[in-house]
């Protein structure tokens, strides 16, 4: 069954990663630096600080170092235990796929993946109240992830996975700001 799994795994990314082309390469190696995001980012947090001010601005920020710090320590965790190549290094297969860029860690599950979903539903699951169209940001995620795709660097089950822990970890830490806010932050 696990055989069958990664064989489709692998076809699908093989397909997938198959769709690009030299003239998109640089768009994409842009897309996976999270530097670049950076006026994104804070073109959000502005928009969040404007919304709800200062200080629960500061508290969500806090969480958001949490959760991050703990959905990548995961992430580590389940690489060195797994130990999955990346689809780059992988000698059955990066020689019929596009390597756009290397990684020498391991591939699973995608850390891309787990963080920006982790954030994005932790952000919506908080927010969802103050902005109409927050919903968008699970585009972010989205188009962030398949760029490790479209790069050579996972498979779509390691991003299909990081999504499904990002997910749970992001309700999670929801849940545990949701009961300490009334007695530490509230406002």
């Amino acid at each position: 069954m696990l055989e069958k799994i990664q064989e489709i795994d692998t076809s699908l990314l093989v397909y997938l990663n198959s769709l690009g082309s030299e003239t998109y390469d640089k768009f994409w190696l842009i897309i996976t630096s999270q530097l670049n995001w950076t006026p994104v980012f804070l073109l959000m947090f502005y928009l969040i600080y404007k919304k709800i001010g200062g200080k629960q601005t500061l508290y969500l920020l806090l969480f958001i170092a949490v959760l991050i710090a703990f959905t990548d320590q995961t992430t580590n965790l389940f690489k060195t235990t797994f130990q999955r190549l990346r689809p780059c290094n992988n000698p059955e297969i990066n020689t019929i796929i596009r390597v756009v860029q290397s990684r020498k860690s391991y591939s699973f599950f995608s850390g891309h993946a787990a963080n920006t979903m982790a954030v994005a539903t932790f952000l919506f699951l908080v927010l969802k109240r103050h902005f109409k169209y927050l919903g968008f940001i699970f585009l972010w995620p989205l188009i962030f992830a398949y760029s490790r795709i479209y790069l050579g660097l996972h498979y779509p089950g390691d991003i299909l996975t990081g999504y499904f822990f990002g997910a749970l970890f992001g309700f999670l830490i929801f849940k545990v700001y949701q009961n300490l806010k009334p007695k530490y932050f509230p406002g």
